[in-house]
């Protein structure tokens, strides 16, 4: 029996996730599998990858075989460089906690509303067309 470390999609249709998952390699690409071993989300950013490296290290050491996508992943996390005996690659990159915006409560106090328009007014608009009718008239 050959045995597979492979994708697994899951998802709605344009935002799929992917589970790294051990599974035989005559069964089908979201079919049942022998053991679940990581994560990958690709539509985050940065994206999301989740491997247990016990697991990988196991699984590669007994002959499993890793899919193309998934061979990438794991010399991403640096699983791939540890079984081969090869240095680390550089660490993954890592989401910067997001900055919270201040409520709107927050800033209603300090700003006192002055109940003008931001926009200019059309007056100014209508002479400046005017004046520059009577110049060309002129001429």
């Amino acid at each position: 029996m050959a045995v597979k470390i492979k994708l697994k999609r899951l998802g709605k249709i344009r935002s799929p996730h992917y589970r790294i998952v051990v599974a035989d390699s005559r069964t089908r690409r979201d079919g049942r599998a022998i053991e679940e071993i990581g994560k990958y989300h690709p539509t985050y950013n940065p994206s999301v990858i989740e491997v247990n490296a016990e697991r990988v290290a196991y699984w590669l050491s007994v002959g499993a075989q890793p899919t193309e996508p998934v061979l990438a992943i794991l010399k991403k996390t640096g699983d791939w460089q540890k079984f081969k005996g090869e240095p680390a690659p550089a660490p993954l990159l890592v989401a910067a906690p997001k900055a919270t915006r201040p409520s709107f409560e927050a800033l209603s106090g300090e700003d006192e509303g002055k109940g003008e328009a931001i926009t200019q007014k059309k007056k100014a608009e209508k002479k400046d067309e005017a004046a520059a009718e009577s110049e060309s008239t002129e001429a």
